[in-house]
């Protein structure tokens, strides 16, 4: 029998017990009502405004705008975020149930909220501090805070934000199907460098659709939203590989896959295809020219209509003339022919005192501070992508002063499109544009002074002096021959003279020409204003593009009549409405068909004979060519131009310095540039399709070619004079 003592002692037990009951019951209807108040509170908009059924019902994914090349290429992409929506019929199921698996296995059982997935977190994340509990947002809530972010409100920024995320997304659920919610997060979830949408991903890492997904693919991109950078295949393969086998068990355990398709695809390595357009892309310079040009577009559509379009957000697609086939074969031209002569530039210049010369000079110009003096670690541009030295400011300084460069442009002369534009090394580490970089022209200015001469009356088999001479009106000026050659006893036939690219007769036809007429020839090739009068002038001293050129070589391909250049042939919504399309340009005439004709027939007999026969004796081209070399003072610039009636392929080679540069004739146009325009014509006569399409003959009458069957020297003086007078009563 209990005492009383007992009976009292138990009596006050079941009163605390009681008593803490009560407490409990009141701190959780407290909770209940404090959670109740803070739901009310935040429904009614208190803690900012949520978005209503209208605002969701528009929900629209920012998207990057395209770049394509004429034959379907992406080749640029034009984003605020880097994002390409997708189809619904585009995603594979594989995709669908890894990310389901993975992220909310109850996804098609809720309604945007689940609440086992609460209680989950509440008990094993937040009492037993779990990480593996989770966070217990569903792929609807992961959506909402996708678009919309999440605010900050002190202590409460938790609890308000899950509150907000759980009421939109019931809202979401009553709007859209389980399927188009999927669609929008696969749309919009971020991948970690910029990458928005699982489109995007695909391309970035695989360089694929994600219709062309296969299963362990789609298990790295899923295990990727955990993490971006720490599970990223790229920069962690180890981790991703490991994240990846994990999405692959989820998957087999809600019964996706078989447990032997697990193990097997759990075996794969990652098999990695990156590409990231942003980097060392094919055509990164001419994709930057298009998104200049294609925003000066947009601007003048948004100017003059109603339309407010968004080049960084509105998904457009714009389509473009370059030829992704010749573009690559381009950039392999260039850069095989550049790892060839840097290696030649490099020894000559161990050998003189250039370098001491320039780095003194630079010294000058701009004294190191005591930080640029001390050696680092440098990782430079080179070509196997980059070099990693040990230097000062000065050395990277070097490193780049003595770098060669190549710009390639093509382009088809019958319209003005352009085929392919090469703007240098490497668009992400050296971004200026050498297309569009003024240099001295040199000997591919004499077809222009040619032309004129041909366009007034002189003739391909008019003769002029090859005799040298000063000139002291021109401060004694002496021009000489590249072969320091002469004919004092005989003078040359116009086109002799310009196959071979000979200066000394180039100046004596500038005398004979009226200066007005070769300066309207420049004005209506729309060159830059001639200022200067000088004789030297005729021998290419003028600074000109490579653009500029290119387009007036154009000319002669095109019987005289020039295009302008354009890149876009049209631009679309990402519906694939026509919001702007190029139109046929009306061409100008600058020469005469005939002069035009004749002109080209000599620049044939270049390639055949003259300063472009390299062209068939080393690299052995079929095709019919017309060509030009141009090798400025002291080797400074390298040009070579040819052309077909169908093409017109330009090139320049030379570094960033003139102070730096060849001393010998390897770095002549037909040894540093022709080689390039030669590579580029071999890899399109191997192409059938691209072979017929531009490398087409040319339709010149006999009689024009007749035209210049005239000896290329004839004898000066009475000897000359009988020798003819004989020889032409012997005919």
């Amino acid at each position: 029998m209990k005492t009383f003592k007992e009976i009292q002692l138990q009596f006050k037990k079941k009163k605390t017990l009681i008593l803490l009951l009560k407490y409990s019951m009141g701190f959780v209807l407290l909770g209940l009502l404090s959670i109740l108040l803070l739901f009310t509170l935040v429904y009614l908009n208190v803690f900012g405004s949520l978005p209503d059924e209208e605002d969701l019902s528009s929900i629209i994914n920012e998207e990057a705008s395209l770049i394509y090349s004429s034959d379907d290429v992406i080749i640029g992409k034009v984003f605020a975020e880097n994002r390409t929506n997708i189809k619904q019929e585009h995603i594979p199921n594989h995709l669908k149930e890894a990310l389901i698996a993975t992220e909310d296995k109850r996804f098609y059982s809720h309604n945007g909220y689940d609440g086992q997935s609460y209680i989950r977190v509440f008990f094993k994340s937040i009492l037993m501090s779990d990480e593996s509990g989770g966070g217990g947002s569903t792929i609807t809530q992961q959506l909402i805070k996708n678009f919309y972010g999440r605010q900050y409100s002190g202590f409460l920024s938790l609890p308000i934000n899950k509150i907000k995320e759980l009421i939109i997304a019931s809202r979401m659920e009553n709007l859209y199907t389980k399927d188009e919610i999927l669609l929008l997060y696969l749309n919009s979830v971020p991948f970690g460098e910029n990458v928005f949408g699982v489109e995007s991903a695909a391309n970035r890492f695989f360089n694929k659709s994600v219709n062309e997904l296969k299963t362990e693919e789609s298990a790295v991109l899923v295990g990727m939203l955990k993490a971006n950078t720490y599970y990223n295949p790229r920069l962690n393969p180890e981790r991703a590989m490991k994240r990846r086998n994990t999405v692959l068990q989820l998957m087999s355990s809600e019964a996706y896959l078989s447990n032997e398709a697990t193990d097997s695809l759990q075996k794969l390595p990652i098999a990695l295809n990156y590409k990231n357009l942003n980097w060392n892309t094919t055509a990164g310079y001419f994709a930057y020219q298009v998104k200049k040009k294609t925003a000066e577009i947009v601007k003048g559509i948004n100017d003059t209509t109603s339309k407010n379009y968004n080049l960084e957000t509105d998904g457009l697609k714009v389509y473009t003339t370059l030829n992704y086939d010749i573009q690559k074969i381009a950039e392999k031209a260039a850069k095989e022919q550049l790892i060839i002569k840097q290696k030649q530039l490099d020894m000559e210049l161990l050998s003189n005192i250039l370098k001491n010369k320039w780095l003194k000079n630079q010294l000058l110009k701009s004294p190191l501070s005591e930080k640029d003096k001390q050696n680092r670690t440098l990782r430079l541009f080179d070509w196997d992508s980059t070099k990693t030295i040990t230097g000062n400011k000065l050395d990277s300084l070097w490193h780049h002063a003595k770098m060669l460069n190549a710009s390639v442009l093509v382009t088809n002369p019958k319209n003005g499109a352009v085929i392919s534009w090469v703007g240098g090394n490497n668009f992400k580490t050296l971004p200026f544009d050498m297309v569009l970089s003024h240099r001295q022209i040199a000997s591919a200015f004499k077809p222009i002074l040619y032309a004129t001469a041909l366009e007034n009356g002189i003739s391909p088999c008019d003769y002029f002096e090859n005799e040298e001479k000063s000139y002291p009106e021109f401060g004694g000026w002496r021009p000489q021959n590249a072969d320091h050659g002469s004919t004092p006893d005989s003078k040359v036939a116009l086109w002799y003279a310009l196959i071979k690219s000979m200066n000394i007769p180039s100046v004596n036809l500038y005398f004979k020409l009226e200066k007005e007429l070769l300066a309207n020839s420049c004005e209506k090739l729309k060159f830059p204003e001639l200022t200067d009068n000088a004789p030297s002038v005729s021998l290419g001293t003028l600074d000109l593009s490579l653009f500029e050129t290119t387009r007036a070589y154009g000319a002669f391909a095109n019987n005289g009549e020039m295009n302008d250049l354009y890149m876009i042939s049209k631009i679309t919504d990402k519906q694939g409405n026509i919001i702007y399309e190029s139109k046929e340009q009306k061409t100008e005439r600058v020469f005469k068909k005939e002069s035009s004709q004749t002109l080209t027939a000599i620049l044939q007999k270049a390639v055949e004979q003259g300063t472009g026969s390299k062209i068939r004796s080393t690299y052995k081209i079929k095709s019919q060519l017309a060509s030009k070399t141009g090798t400025a003072q002291n080797y400074t610039d390298a040009w070579f131009v040819a052309y077909t009636p169908d093409i017109v392929l330009g090139t320049w080679v030379g570094t960033s310095k003139n102070a730096i540069h060849f001393n010998s004739g390897k770095g002549s146009g037909s040894a540093l540039a022709l080689p390039i325009v030669a590579n580029i014509l071999k890899g399109i006569e191997k192409d059938a399709q691209l072979r017929k399409k531009y490398l087409t003959p040319f339709n010149i009458p006999e009689e024009v070619y007749s035209s210049i069957k005239c000896p290329p020297y004839r004898e000066k003086g009475v000897k000359g004079f009988f020798n003819r007078l004989f020889k032409k009563k012997k005919k």
